[in-house]
């Protein structure tokens, strides 16, 4: 029989799979939007970064919304947190990739760079829209 606690870390570890894998959606969404406004619509990269990331933020939250936390607060209360959140995600990797594309190796290697932009902040996203959605974040 499963003690309480391993219980409680069974439970946050199927609850960060769930978020994992609506972020992976987001993720592709994200990364293929990225790839039609740099090749196709000509954006620069950092334009092309934030645009793709604003439309995957909102695919994101409605991914979240039914699919990954229970709704403990009103939706548009918990919609104005989440975009907050994103907002905050979406300046720190946004300050991450074009930091990262100063240098040559990462001009070269921009899908690399708008990685590891994204991975930074995803237990910041995970733990924060935690809260907004279900006011606890353990």
């Amino acid at each position: 029989m499963m003690h309480w606690k391993e219980h409680k870390l069974v439970g946050l570890l199927l609850l960060k799979g769930k978020y994992a894998t609506a972020s992976l959606v987001a993720t592709l969404i994200e990364y293929g939007l990225y790839s039609l406004c740099v090749y196709v619509f000509l954006f620069g990269k950092t334009r092309a970064h934030i645009t793709s990331f604003a439309i995957a933020m909102l695919t994101n939250f409605f991914l979240q919304r039914f699919f990954v936390f229970k709704l403990n607060r009103p939706v548009f209360k918990v919609f104005a947190m989440a975009m907050t959140v994103s907002l905050g995600g979406l300046l720190l990797s946004s300050f991450i990739f074009s930091s990262l594309m100063k240098v040559a190796f990462f001009v070269k290697n921009h899908y690399l760079a708008k990685l590891l932009a994204s991975g930074t902040t995803f237990l910041y996203n995970f733990y924060l829209k935690r809260f907004a959605f279900e006011k606890k974040f353990v």
